[in-house]
C-alpha cells in the first residue's frame, strides 16, 4: 500500500469513527477499547532478534514497572530508530525526519502514539495528531514508524494493560533480566601471559583509534546499526583506558 493510500485510509477511518463513535471501520474494534486505561512505555533500545534471522527487536519498557515488550522490526526501521537513540546525524534527512519537517510546516503535532492491539504476533498502532486548528485526529501506523516519529518529536508512547499482559516479559527487579535457573559456569579457556601496563594502554589506544575510523566510515555510508555498535565499543574501550591509566 502506498503512502498516499495509507493516508487516505487513515482519514477515512477517522471520518467513519466521527459518524459512528462505537466502532472502528478498519479493524472492527470498539471505540471504548481505545480509551481504556493507558500504560506509558519508554524505548529501551534495539537488539538483534533471536527469533527471526536478519531482523531486530525493538524493546519497549513499562515506565513504572518491570515488564518489557519486544517488537520484531526490519533493518530500515531499526536504522531510523537507532540513529535517534544514538544521537547520530545522517548526511541527509531520512524519511521520518522529512515527515516531521512536513508536519511542522503545516502546524501538525504528534500528541502521542498508542499501541492498541496485539494479534497473531502483530502490533497495531495509531498516531494521535493535533492539526493547526487544534483538532485531534488519529491515523493508523506501523508501530516501528510510530516509534521513530515519537523519538523525533518527544511524543509519549502508550499501550493497554491487556497487551502488556499478553505480549510483555517480566524482568527481575534486581538483575534487570528474565529470571533464570542457576547454571554451571563454563571452564575458562587458558589465558595468555599478561601484558605490561604500558603495552595494554598502547593496545587500547590503538583499538579506540581504529574504532573511531570505522565509525566515521560507517556514518558516511549511512550504516547506522554498525555506527551504533561502534559507538558502544568506543565507550567501553575508553572506560577501560581510563581505568588502566588510573592503575598505572
Amino acid at each position: 500500500m502506498s503512502v498516499t493510500s495509507k493516508a487516505i485510509r487513515g482519514i477515512a477511518v477517522y471520518l467513519f469513527i466521527q459518524n459512528d463513535p462505537s466502532a472502528d471501520a478498519s479493524y472492527g474494534i470498539k471505540r471504548e477499547y481505545l480509551v481504556d486505561k493507558q500504560i506509558r512505555l519508554k524505548v529501551l533500545g534495539i537488539t538483534y532478534s533471536q527469533i527471526q534471522s536478519g531482523a531486530y527487536a525493538l524493546v519497549l519498557a513499562q515506565e513504572d514497572g518491570m515488564r518489557r515488550i519486544p517488537i520484531i522490526i526490519g533493518t530500515s526501521e531499526a536504522q531510523a530508530i537507532a540513529i535517534k537513540l544514538e544521537h547520530l546525524t545522517p548526511p541527509r534527512p531520512l524519511t521520518h525526519d522529512l515527515t516531521v519537517s512536513i508536519m511542522s510546516t503545516f502546524g501538525i503535532s504528534l500528541k502521542e502514539v498508542f499501541i492498541y492491539r496485539f494479534e497473531d504476533g502483530v502490533f497495531s498502532s495509531e498516531l494521535v495528531l493535533v492539526d493547526a486548528d487544534g483538532i485531534e485526529r488519529r491515523v493508523d501506523s506501523r508501530t516501528s514508524d510510530a516509534i521513530a516519529l515519537a523519538l523525533r518529536t518527544g511524543a509519549e508512547v502508550y499501550t493497554t494493560e491487556d497487551i502488556l499482559a499478553r505480549a510483555g516479559v517480566e524482568f527481575d527487579a534486581e538483575h534487570e533480566g528474565p529470571a533464570a535457573p542457576p547454571q554451571t559456569a563454563p571452564q575458562a579457556p587458558p589465558q595468555a601471559p599478561p601484558q605490561s601496563k604500558p603495552a595494554q594502554t598502547a593496545e587500547l589506544q590503538n583499538r579506540i583509534a581504529e574504532a573511531r575510523a570505522r565509525l566515521d566510515r560507517a556514518t558516511e555510508a549511512e550504516e547506522y546499526e554498525e555506527a551504533s555498535r561502534l559507538r558502544d565499543e568506543i565507550k567501553r574501550l575508553t572506560e577501560q583506558l581510563d581505568q588502566q591509566r588510573k592503575s598505572e
